[in-house]
């Protein structure tokens, strides 16, 4: 039984919680393929029934972690870090991100932007649901818009979010895996018809690493 004392600093975002840590390779996106330390925060309430961390949904149950812990362990490894979810901005990101910056570290987020948006980032990840949309605020700071094709249907939604952030951010499709081999020849002809768009894979799942 988590305390109320534990619980205020939760909310505070002087713990988090963590459901996970480790140092490996990214896999998608922009940044794919360099080294980085993930951090990634219990917590969703966007549903997707795709999920491949549908175990991250429960911020209950994963351990509430002082900040400090979680930056002390992130510096060993890389000045990169990736934080992910679950949704990290359910949670006040702003100790987190500062207390990485004064270590000297480049901070990334993966998230829908489904909720405010707190801290200080280096790279914004946007990657929106159709099931709870970002807030307005999060489309012209984000760096990379990435669109998971589920069905044919998810093209027309990721124009209309294409058509909300800045003409700076990379534009990328990415199959959602469970589908992969039916949507990736649909995902190929349609960023050859419409080469604003990028092809984004999960490589870090055909390289077998997290």
């Amino acid at each position: 039984m988590i305390s109320e004392e534990t619980k205020e600093l939760v909310e505070k975002g002087v713990m988090l919680p963590l459901m996970e840590e480790f140092y490996t390779i990214q896999g998608e996106g922009f940044h794919k393929g360099t080294a980085a330390y993930f951090i990634r925060i219990g917590g969703c309430d966007v549903g997707c029934h795709w999920c491949d961390v549908k175990e991250s949904w429960n911020a209950d149950l994963h351990p509430p972690t002082p900040v400090g812990k979680i930056v002390e362990n992130a510096v060993k490894y890389s000045d990169t870090v990736v934080v992910t979810g679950g949704e990290p901005l359910t949670w006040d990101m702003t100790v987190l991100t500062n207390s990485l910056k004064k270590k000297g570290c480049k901070i990334h987020i993966e998230t829908s932007g489904a909720y405010d948006i707190t801290g200080i980032w280096d790279w914004i990840c946007l990657s929106p649901k159709k099931i709870k949309l970002p807030k307005p605020e999060i489309y012209p700071l984000a760096h990379e818009l990435k669109v998971i094709i589920f069905n044919k249907h998810d093209f027309k939604f990721a124009e209309e979010q294409a058509a909300k952030v800045s003409d700076h951010c990379i534009l990328y499709l990415q199959p959602e895996w469970s589908n992969r081999e039916k949507m990736m020849p649909l995902i190929v002809d349609y960023v050859m018809k419409n080469p604003k768009w990028k092809v984004s894979l999960q490589t870090h799942k055909y390289l077998n690493i997290p």
